[in-house]
């Protein structure tokens, strides 16, 4: 190899090197993601530590395994978790680098969560109303506030241990509805479900993902 091509050789490693560092610098940032695949048994994780253990597992897949990583989920009954007192105090930014929310008043209030920004830990755009097939009902259990639901009716499959009959409630990544003006376009509570299955989940609109936030 002559002189011209060394330089032209190491000019290109360089280049290379520098945009896997800048890739690796911005999933190192992110915390906030949409998990790309569900548990492949409906809304059953095994309960909160199964749930966080998905996020884990994703975040150390995409570089940001050095992150706690808790799943937006509430529980309820004895001892009920609100979904708000999970997820650390923000901000919280997405594999780009976006903004979701400053913090947790933000989050439950005017955030910046939508199709858009709500992006799995690769980085890809979560199907939404109108795409084929729709996933935009992601798991949370939880109320427009971000605290448990009280009483005895199930909002969170049996606080995520079922896969078969039951309900949860999700929400909405994409912030769109089902009619003008839309009743069900909350990011976070927006409608129960059909059952706990994985095709239960599929016929309105879900596939069993969840919201994981970097809780430090």
């Amino acid at each position: 190899m002559n002189d011209k091509n060394w330089v032209i050789a190491i000019a290109v490693a360089s280049l290379s090197v520098g945009i896997c560092a800048g890739a690796q610098a911005q999933t190192s940032g992110m915390s906030f993601f949409v998990t790309s695949v569900g548990s492949g048994k409906g809304a059953d994780y095994g309960g909160l530590a199964g749930a966080d253990k998905h996020c884990q597992t994703l975040a150390a897949s995409a570089g940001a395994g050095a992150r706690t990583w808790h799943a937006y989920l509430s529980t309820q009954g004895a001892g009920a978790v609100n979904a708000k007192d999970r997820i650390g105090n923000g901000p919280w930014q997405n594999v780009k680098g976006v903004v979701i929310a400053k913090d947790n008043a933000e989050l439950h209030g005017t955030n910046n969560l939508n199709k858009e920004t709500a992006l799995t830990e690769k980085g890809e755009v979560v199907t939404g109303s109108g795409d084929t097939p729709v996933k935009h009902d992601i798991l949370t259990g939880t109320q427009p506030d971000g605290t448990a639901f009280a009483g005895s009716d199930d909002k969170t499959c049996g606080n995520w241990t079922k896969s078969g009959e039951g309900i949860a409630i999700v929400g909405h990544h994409d912030r769109r509805g089902t009619s003008p003006p839309p009743a069900n376009a909350s990011w976070n509570s927006a409608h129960p479900t059909r059952g706990c299955s994985d095709d239960a989940l599929k016929s309105t609109g879900g596939a069993g993902l969840l919201y994981c936030f970097a809780t430090q």
